[in-house]
């Protein structure tokens, strides 16, 4: 696969976590190397069963998804999905280029198809027009009624002050804001900053949620003593 264009295919104020599931390591590594690289937030399991695992646990920008896999097919997986009632945006990436695969996955609810081999440019393509496309159900903010994060210019506003974050403090309170009065614990934060192959250092989590509280005050982020960190749900959010 072509180097990576290291300039972000999409505007950089705007994550995007991204599910790779795929069962060729090369392959595997490759893609997740050039998309964080890209800019975006990367996790890759490597079979079906894993693959339905995440996308359970998690909120996901885009779905690049195989076919072929151990333990439970790409199409499997993409039925189950849409029988759930799960619209995360989707695009196959396999080397099955028969018509009948191709049908079969559209007609399934995948966004796109991609036949390996592809180039990396052509494959960005494709993810800048699903994203496009999804992007009208994307909100410019969201908020636990206390926090409000602009999604389009990074800033935070909260009790009165109001700041412009670096990706990864962002990133870190993005999770919790979007999901208040859930405890998340070392482990899920981690995989809202970094692709789940890589491994984060000891005290990353800790050294944000520092930065965080010494910017804005200790009550932004609320710690479970023995479980994780939360943000506060408070009545005006949405149930």
């Amino acid at each position: 696969m072509p180097a990576a264009d290291t300039t972000s295919p999409y505007p950089p104020s705007e994550i995007k976590h991204i599910l790779l599931v795929e069962d060729d390591p090369m392959i595997g590594q490759s893609l997740t190397r050039a998309l964080t690289d890209a800019g975006m937030t990367m996790d890759w399991m490597r079979d079906g069963a894993e693959g339905e695992r995440a996308i359970s646990a998690n909120k996901y920008s885009l779905i690049l998804l195989d076919l072929g896999l151990p333990k439970k097919s790409g199409l499997e997986l993409l039925q189950l999905m849409r029988e759930r009632g799960d619209t995360t945006p989707l695009l196959i990436i396999t080397a099955r280029d028969e018509i009948d695969d191709r049908v079969a996955g559209l007609e399934s609810g995948a966004d796109d198809y991609l036949v390996k081999p592809f180039g990396f440019k052509e494959l960005m393509a494709r993810i800048r027009a699903i994203l496009r496309r999804a992007g009208e159900q994307t909100p410019a903010m969201i908020g636990n009624g206390e926090i409000c994060l602009m999604l389009a210019t990074h800033e935070v506003s909260y009790r009165g002050k109001k700041l412009r974050l670096p990706a990864r403090e962002f990133a870190l309170l993005y999770a919790l804001v979007d999901s208040p009065g859930i405890i998340f614990s070392r482990h899920q934060i981690e995989t809202h900053l970094y692709e789940w192959s890589r491994e984060v250092g000891n005290n990353a989590v800790d050294v944000l949620i520092h930065y965080l509280r010494k910017k804005f005050d200790n009550e932004i982020i609320r710690n479970v003593r023995g479980i994780g960190w939360m943000v506060v749900k408070h009545p005006t959010d949405a149930p």
